[in-house]
């Protein structure tokens, strides 16, 4: 059945934003893409073969936001807003420096909360606003450092969202776990239950069109950390440290 929505998708230019634009493409959705890289964008609309617009913006700068929401708005009424873009840079915490990790708060905290102010007038009355948060905010894991506390507070304000927009906006969270993208490729520890970006925009697609808040995938993995998660402080802290290892090189490379 063809899907006549128009869909924002942020952070569209790489990984699971991409796989996202090409699942909504082949059901027909109007895309509008966003992210920092232009050119990448670009590309990505070409090959989706319609009529899609490429809006590039940084998460991290308001006044960027404002710029797209504005020219956003001439399109009309959007069914659904998807905000995937983020910074990750695993590692010890004592380890990053003082900028790049006011950097990934900027983008990832303070970018979604710049999201949730700006997306729901764009949106029809019932419209979807969907933000990314991680498994990683689920609880403090070792090498997560300032990206994992990022997707906590990601994970708190969409909740606190939620509870604002009820009845209007139809907000929901998407927690993955780990997607083989070029970001965690670079990872030197091991990454159970990986899948495909493809896999994770099948998960998202169908977790959007069904009930629920949270769209949270591969569930092999994030029901047994929601679990770990649920047991006091006394019982997970100690599971929590076993997974302790000396951190690999920081990865400092925008999802966007």
């Amino acid at each position: 059945m063809p899907n006549f929505e128009t869909i924002w998708i942020i952070g569209a230019s790489d990984g699971i934003g991409a796989a996202l634009a090409r699942a909504y493409a082949a059901q027909g959705a109007r895309l509008v893409l966003s992210a920092r890289s232009a050119n990448r964008l670009s590309e990505l609309a070409a090959s989706l073969g319609a009529d899609h617009v490429v809006v590039p913006l940084d998460v991290g700068d308001r006044a960027s936001l404002n710029a797209a929401a504005a020219q956003i708005a001439g399109l009309g009424p959007l069914d659904r807003v998807i905000h995937l873009a983020a910074l990750y840079d695993p590692g010890r915490i004592a380890e990053i420096d003082a900028e790049t990790a006011a950097q990934i708060v900027n983008v990832n905290l303070t970018g979604s909360f710049h999201i949730a102010q700006i997306a729901p007038p764009l949106l029809r009355r019932g419209g979807q606003l969907a933000i990314c948060g991680s498994v990683a905010g689920y609880l403090g894991l070792p090498q997560g450092q300032i990206y994992s506390a990022t997707k906590a507070g990601v994970i708190n304000l969409v909740e606190s969202l939620a509870a604002e927009l009820a009845g209007k906006i139809d907000v929901r969270l998407i927690s993955p776990g780990f997607v083989d993208t070029r970001l965690t490729q670079r990872n030197d520890f091991d990454m159970p239950a990986m899948i495909t970006p493809e896999a994770a925009a099948t998960a998202i697609v169908a977790g959007l069109n069904a009930r629920g808040f949270e769209v949270h995938f591969p569930k092999r993995l994030t029901v047994a950390l929601k679990m770990l998660r649920a047991l006091p402080y006394w019982a997970a802290m100690p599971l929590t440290r076993r997974l302790t290892r000396d951190p690999g090189t920081p990865t400092k490379e925008p999802i966007s």
